[in-house]
């Protein structure tokens, strides 16, 4: 079953960037109405991570060993180390961290994400899409997933992009159409 109602996302919100010189972090926060132990789940496992994240990957993500992921629309897969997963708080694999926090009204979910400053409001516009997918997909309102170069051509990413861009200080990256 998938929601009735037609899907747009919020402001951009709930995002900040780390700079150290060259390297930046994208730092996107988002509290989940569900419990850790389910956010976990849709971290981990393949067939729910293909119905919301950028990637697909061969194994699941909550043991510790190479996997292959493959980002939606690239050529082909890498591979990529998970070096944490501590159930259902703690996943680290290649250039991202995510933290699961128990609150009262479900999970705040944290993800740190190394991209090159040129990507950083596209990820932030991107990520911030595929939460509200997770988060629907969660609650049981399924939507198809926004991934890729159909992200970029959605008008809510382009709009998200923008604002991202903004609250960084930078310039969106010129994309074609």
């Amino acid at each position: 079953m998938t929601d009735p109602a037609p899907y747009m996302p919020g402001p951009a919100a709930g995002a900040e960037v780390k700079k150290d010189g060259d390297k930046w972090t994208l730092i996107l926060v988002r509290e989940l109405r569900h419990p850790p132990e389910a956010v976990w789940q849709a971290l981990t496992d393949p067939a729910q991570l293909r119905e919301w994240a950028p990637f697909d990957t061969d194994k699941s993500l909550a043991a510790l060993g190479t996997v292959n992921m493959q980002w939606v629309g690239a050529p082909q897969a890498i591979p990529v180390q998970v070096t944490r997963a501590d159930a259902p708080k703690l996943l680290e694999y290649g250039d991202a961290r995510w933290q699961l926090e128990a609150i009262p009204a479900g999970t705040r979910l944290t993800l740190w994400h190394a991209l090159a400053r040129p990507f950083i409001s596209m990820g932030a516009a991107g990520w911030h899409i595929a939460f509200d997918v997770l988060d629907r997909r969660l609650a049981g309102h399924p939507i198809p997933r926004i991934v890729g170069a159909a992200a970029m051509q959605f008008p809510g990413w382009q709009r998200l992009n923008a604002e991202y861009a903004q609250q960084f200080g930078i310039e969106p990256p010129k994309w074609p159409s």
